[in-house]
């Protein structure tokens, strides 16, 4: 019985890894796509779509460095998350904070 627990808790806790894992990567994708979408309709400028891909740039770095050892530990995770909440806040921010492409201006850059 005992072995049975151990084992359901153990594949309990590889699933949900992976959620983490995976909902990181969605997040991250989710903001680029916020970012950009922000670009196309004008709302986030030039510079502030290059310093917040900068941010998203530097998250991912250090998820990167936080994974060298093969695992994200508890704190690493809140850090990340932390970090990913200011992201999509700045987002937001930038978005709504009324500097805006001019409509005669063509789009150019990433």
């Amino acid at each position: 019985m005992k072995t049975i627990a151990a084992l359901a808790l153990a594949a309990l806790a590889a699933t949900s890894t992976v959620a983490l894992a995976h909902s990181n990567d969605a997040r991250e994708a989710e903001q680029n796509d916020w970012i950009e979408a922000g670009r196309q309709n004008g709302t986030i400028t030039w510079r502030e779509g290059i310093k917040l891909r900068r941010e998203q740039r530097e998250i991912s770095r250090i998820e990167d460095s936080m994974k060298s050892d093969g695992r994200l530990s508890r704190d690493e995770r809140r850090t990340l998350h932390k970090l990913q909440d200011g992201a999509q806040n700045r987002i937001v921010r930038e978005s709504s904070d009324g500097w805006r492409r001019a409509w005669w201006l063509p789009r150019f850059g990433r």
